[in-house]
């Protein structure tokens, strides 16, 4: 192969006919044109002789030109030219072709099968044997083995039919195969690397190393995978971490947080400064949404380590109470564990019993009150409780304030207690602090009634601020804690009765003891020593399916640290049952990245090619063909052959073929309005208008699209794929309902457009208008720019007078109840006529300002493509339901509003 920059010659022999373009030239120049043939009667002779114009005596320079430059094409095309060449091989003997196929080679997939496939087209040039050997282990876990020596031909099926694995590569079970090859001679070796490093990768380069040349070829800084890690559960947000391999440039992700049914909860970026091999994200989610939260990705990742699924151990919070109290009776208004229940109850799942009863149980926190007995081998299960990331909480009161020596306790207690308020001295009773930033009841009120009239102190001690997470105002503790192991060991100084406080009177109880809770890790239900078999796994792009035959199911004695390790027999994804699901994340064993270490001397390095080889040949020979044909055209012209009979018979197919097209194009067009009148009558579609603006357009198409997935879901209404209309063109009778959304840019309706759509509006046709400016108006504006356009837009048509919904309108009651009509925006008003007209009591002109489209979208996965302010998915729900009112509405008419008569027609009838 003969190579020039990024051009290279795969039959560079052919290049040598370049030199027979000069004696090409010459024979050209001095060869004259073939004579012009003229017939005519020979009595012609007799009239105008005269000196004519002699056929030239060579042909003329530019036909010169045309044919040199067809017999250039011709010769470079047979020397096969190749721009971007990407594989380029030296040397001789077989080619190694070595690919990692494990997690972190899905970032840059493709790019590695078109290089890879390059290379083979260049072996097959070559004539050159393959040998195909992939890392990481096959389903199952079969180690890796090598495929070959093989024709190129079908390692390039074998190569282009590969697609990454959800586990790590294991280089060194592939070392041992590259150490079994069966080869006689030295061959050259082209490994695509992952471009992660691991304790074999020198091993398994020297191996190859040993079998001839090596190249490794790697991915750009920028296509190399991020690692989502398993997040904190701390309370009121989620703290997210990614981790990449550290470059000298900043860069940006976005993370999203996605429900069971795809829905988005949380979308926010993750920040990677210079230098920087770690981001964090702040996920501030309700405890409501939390519990519904099912999968973590980061987009535009498409690879398994950058998603984290989450299962019942998220949600599910049980709650243990330890109290000196019997079971059985009911409970005094002075028990602790009466307002811990109670302030438990609207979000916990609550248990009571004995500490080894209930640690024998699936628990997230146990709450210890101060008259709970603990013996000295509870003592080593809550230790053990607290090291597997239990949550602890202990309550003092006159037990705890003898001063005992106690190792359950945050920090060291002074024996006594403080009593605040009392008879025999001067204080009051004391009021809490504002709570400080990294405490975890951050950004809770503080009542002033709140008061504490007695406490157990804490010895003053250095790190005693640091495990504060509530203080009264003069900078005494109410709250510590220390962390131990993966859980936490919480104390209240005061008890959980309202002895020597109100505290447990008040809400603020209830939402700390809401963030202690939070703070744990969930549980999940127990399936005993029963094996979990696989339910869904991912795949190696991070996408969630049916798991394939070769999973095998968790063994209780396979876990490690509470966890399974992800391999070829485990794959990433759900165990267990629908019921009872398992989350086994990639990331939970594989928390660390580093780039490709250390390679053995003499090793070449390259990065994949940004654009893959394109062969020239095929070009070439087709624009040789092209210069042949325009060269025979010339040659008969110069001849007279072209023009006379030819253009005759040119002249009618050219007219036939104008007949033809016309009638073709009246017969298209009459096709064309047949079908758009059968898509639109054999099938209830929701209907959009085309307003010139594709980004407002694709908007309105995925609004409708969502909302029909809804309406499919939810109601008895069976619709198809939403419909774009052209006002100008389009027939509108076939639609109840429009949706108009209004853009500036939008041009004045034509006379045309005017009358057919009030030909609609008459007969009982409804527009929505919405001027999507909600969003967009400022204080001392009272319109946004889309309702003054449509101020504009709506001159010549008959727009009856408009007033805000009424709470007993039937658009409130259509299906859904509801008085406020939220979209994307919320805080617009929806006008609709003040006096509904004849045609079904149905209002023909709806105008409202919150996009509705926009809260409607989804996309192709059926998540949302928008976020909603400010309530959120509550406002999201909300939206959809004002859409599902709106399509009954337009459908049903006054149906609704008749209901209240039906008693009364009942009566009738009965008479």
């Amino acid at each position: 192969m003969l190579t020039l920059g990024s051009l290279a010659f795969a039959a560079p022999w052919a290049l040598l006919g370049l030199a027979v373009l000069p004696l090409i030239w010459l024979l050209l120049r001095v060869t004259p044109p073939a004579p012009r043939l003229q017939r005519f009667p020979a009595i012609r002779l007799l009239f105008g002789l005269r000196q004519r114009e002699e056929t030239p005596a060579r042909t003329p320079w530019w036909l010169i030109l045309l044919r040199m430059v067809l017999a250039s094409a011709v010769i470079l095309g047979l020397a096969h030219p190749l721009l971007n060449p990407g594989g380029r091989l030296a040397g001789g003997g077989p080619l190694i072709l070595v690919i990692d196929d494990g997690w972190a080679a899905a970032r840059a997939w493709l790019a590695r099968q078109r290089d890879a496939v390059d290379l083979l087209d260049a072996a097959e040039r070559d004539g050159r044997a393959v040998v195909l050997l992939t890392t990481a282990r096959q389903p199952g876990g079969e180690a890796p083995v090598t495929i070959g020596p093989q024709r190129p031909a079908e390692i390039r099926s074998r190569v282009q039919a590969l697609a990454p694995k959800p586990w790590p590569v294991d280089r060194e079970a592939a070392r041992r195969a590259v150490e079994k090859l069966p080869l006689s001679g030295p061959a050259q070796t082209v490994y695509y690397a992952d471009g992660l490093d691991d304790p074999a990768i020198f091993g398994f380069a020297e191996a190859l190393q040993r079998v001839g040349a090596l190249r490794v070829v790697t991915a750009t800084a920028t296509d190399l995978p991020l690692l989502l890690l398993p997040p904190e559960n701390r309370a009121g947000e989620v703290d997210v971490v990614a981790k990449r391999i550290a470059t000298n440039q900043p860069s940006l992700a976005i993370v999203r947080a996605l429900a069971a049914d795809g829905r988005l909860l949380a979308r926010e970026p993750l920040s990677f400064g210079p230098d920087a091999g770690q981001a964090t994200a702040h996920l501030k989610l309700p405890i409501e949404l939390r519990n519904s939260l099912a999968r973590l990705e980061i987009e535009g990742q498409e690879q398994t380590g950058a998603v984290v699924l989450f299962d019942d151990r998220w949600q599910r919070r049980p709650v243990g109470v330890v109290s000196a109290t019997p079971l059985e009776g009911g409970q005094s208004l002075l028990e602790d564990t009466y307002y811990l229940e109670r302030a438990l109850s609207p979000f916990a799942e609550i248990r009571r019993g004995a500490i080894a009863d209930l640690l024998h149980s699936q628990l997230a926190v146990l709450l210890l009150a101060d008259d709970a007995p603990i013996a000295d081998a509870d003592r080593g299960l809550l230790t053990g409780f607290m090291e597997a990331g239990g949550v602890v909480v202990r309550f003092a009161g006159p037990r705890l304030a003898e001063g005992k020596p106690d190792d359950l306790v945050p920090v060291q207690l002074r024996p006594g207690g403080r009593e605040l308020g009392s008879a025999l001295q001067w204080t009051e009773p004391a009021h809490l602090a504002p709570f400080r930033p990294g405490s975890p009841f951050a950004g809770l009120s503080v009542p002033s009634e709140v008061t504490i009239s007695r406490q157990v102190l804490a010895e003053p001690v250095l790190d005693l601020p640091e495990k504060s997470w509530a203080q009264l105002a003069d900078g005494t503790p109410l709250v510590t804690a220390d962390k131990r192991g993966a859980g936490w060991l919480v104390l209240f100084h005061v008890p959980a009765n309202a002895e020597w406080s109100n505290l447990p009177l008040s809400g603020l109880f209830v939402e700390m003891l809401r963030r202690v809770v939070a703070l744990s890790r969930g549980v999940a239900g127990s399936a005993g020593n029963q094996p979990l078999p696989p339910v869904e796994t991912l795949d190696g792009f991070g996408r969630l399916q049916a798991a394939p035959a070769s999973a095998t199911a968790l063994l209780p004695e396979e876990a490690q640290n509470g966890g399974w390790r992800v391999d070829a027999r485990h794959p990433p994804g759900f165990y267990g049952t629908d019921q009872l699901r398992q989350a086994v994340n990639l990331t939970a064993s594989v928390t660390q990245i580093a780039p490709l270490g250390r390679l053995p001397a003499g090793v070449e390095r390259g990065q994949l090619e940004s654009a893959g080889e394109l062969d020239l040949k095929a070009w070439l020979l087709t624009g040789a063909l092209a210069l042949a044909l325009i060269d025979l055209f010339v040659a008969l012209a110069l001849r007279g052959l072209l023009f006379g009979r030819v253009r005759r018979v040119a002249s009618i197919t050219l007219l036939g073929l104008l007949l033809g097209a016309g009638a073709a194009h009246a017969q298209e067009a009459r096709s064309a309005a047949d079908e758009f009148a059968l898509k639109a009558t054999l099938e209830t579609r929701l209907v959009y208008v085309r307003t010139g603006n594709n980004d407002v357009d694709e908007v309105s198409r995925a609004g409708l699209r969502g909302l029909t997935v809804l309406l499919n879901r939810r109601t008895a209404v069976e619709a198809a794929e939403p419909m774009a209309i052209d006002v100008e063109t389009d027939e509108l009778a076939f639609f109840p309902l429009l949706y108009w959304p209004v853009v500036a840019e939008q041009r004045p309706l034509s006379p045309g457009a005017i009358e057919r759509l009030n030909t609609y509006l008459h007969t009982g046709g409804t527009i929505l208008f919405d001027t999507r400016d909600q969003g967009e108006l400022s204080a001392d504006s009272r319109s946004g720019p889309g309702t003054r356009r449509l101020q504009q837009l709506v001159r010549g048509l008959e727009i009856p007078p408009l007033a805000p919904v009424t709470p007993d309108h039937v658009l409130t009651k259509a299906f859904y109840l509801m008085q406020d009509f939220p979209g994307r925006y919320a805080g617009g008003t929806l006008w609709v006529e003040s006096r509904e007209g004849s045609a079904d009591e149905v209002s023909s002109v709806i105008v409202g300002s919150n996009d509705y489209a926009g809260a409607w979208a989804i996309d192709s996965a059926n998540r949302p493509m928008f976020a909603v302010v400010p309530g959120g998915e509550h406002q999201r729900e909300f939206a959809f339901r004002f859409g599902v009112n709106l399509v009954m509405y337009a459908l049903t008419g006054n149906y609704k509003t008749d209901q209240v008569h039906v008693p009364s027609i009942l009566e009738r009838l009965g008479q």
